[in-house]
């Protein structure tokens, strides 16, 4: 069964790349950086997930939150923030949102890239991301938690924020690891279906829609302890642009955390911005889990995410947060 409604184009990789190799042509393989001024404004290039994670970023932009910063921000769409790694490593895009941290904070630490945090996108929250299984799961032997030892579970990255977070929750319960299969959200729900994978560890907006789609179950809430309120993601830049475009960037924090205080006091905004740039109809978005919208960054929190990748293997080294981030 497809799920045809949701976020149309966005379960098209090939579209996506070919969006994104464009960019990257029409920028050259010049090493500046994209801001530039012009009509009294700084244009800034983003590049987003369509995810809830990037809320903010678009109630930014629909509410004037930018223009009053002077700030000119175009957003650029990508299905998975790595794919915008080598643009922002070149300058060809001055931030990233929504940016899966598990994959900067890796490539911090290997040289790969110089990574300054502008800003805290969103942390854990209740069912913002479920462990689903298919409606008659019980024939298949996962009737519970303990139950995914050993079995396939889909993830958008393999090595990344679900499965770090997965590990850590079926650890403090005492139970054994699944294996891990990477699969596009977009693909989580036919892969269910199909009985290629025997869970799907699915983030919003996919997560309501495998489950309403599919009758799927919850078997997990993604969100539970230990890793309530963990910071999964944020506003990313290059130490380069941070320390050349000082003033922006600090703009771009101002416009970003006063979005996200519309985020946390007021769900509604949320909701309605999604249909906006998700493809979720605004029924849809009614329902959505939505995540936590930090209103500043949280060093003690952050250092929840270092320590939990350096625990798991995700990072060698200790890395102190407080040392990337945009004052």
């Amino acid at each position: 069964m497809a799920l045809p409604r949701l976020r149309a184009g966005i379960g098209k990789p090939a579209a996506v790349l070919a969006a994104l190799t464009l960019l990257l042509a029409a920028c050259g393989d010049d090493d500046g950086d994209s801001a530039s001024t012009g009509g009294g404004q700084t244009k800034l290039t983003v590049a987003a997930l369509p995810l809830t994670d990037s809320a903010a970023l678009y109630i930014a932009r629909d509410r004037g939150l930018f223009k009053k910063e002077g700030l000119d921000v175009t957003i650029q769409p990508v299905q998975q923030s790595i794919q915008a790694l080598p643009a922002l490593a070149k300058g060809q895009v001055d931030v990233i949102a929504s940016a899966n941290y598990v994959t900067f904070l890796q490539a911090d630490e290997k040289g790969t890239l110089d990574v300054r945090i502008l800003a805290e996108g969103v942390r854990v929250a209740p069912h913002m991301m479920d462990v689903l299984v298919a409606k008659d799961a019980e024939k298949s032997g996962i009737r519970s938690v303990a139950d995914l030892a050993g079995k396939k579970v889909a993830v958008n990255i393999l090595n990344n924020i679900q499965s770090l977070t997965l590990n850590a929750i079926l650890d403090a319960q005492g139970v054994g690891r699944p294996v891990y299969r990477q699969i596009p959200f977009p693909q989580m729900g036919p892969a269910l279906e199909r009985n290629q994978v025997d869970a799907v560890h699915a983030v919003e907006p996919f997560d309501s829609a495998i489950q309403g789609e599919l009758k799927a179950k919850v078997l997990l809430d993604g969100g539970s302890a230990p890793v309530q309120s963990l910071p999964i993601s944020g506003y990313v830049t290059t130490q380069k642009f941070a320390s050349g475009h000082a003033k922006e960037a600090a703009a771009f924090r101002r416009a970003i955390e006063a979005a996200s205080k519309i985020a946390a006091q007021d769900p509604n905004a949320v909701r309605q911005e999604l249909p906006k740039y998700t493809k979720v109809t605004a029924d849809q978005a009614k329902s959505i889990g939505l995540p936590a919208y930090p209103t500043s960054t949280d060093v003690a929190q952050l250092r929840r995410l270092t320590e939990l990748m350096k625990k798991q293997g995700l990072l060698k080294k200790d890395i102190d947060p407080a040392t990337l981030l945009v004052k």
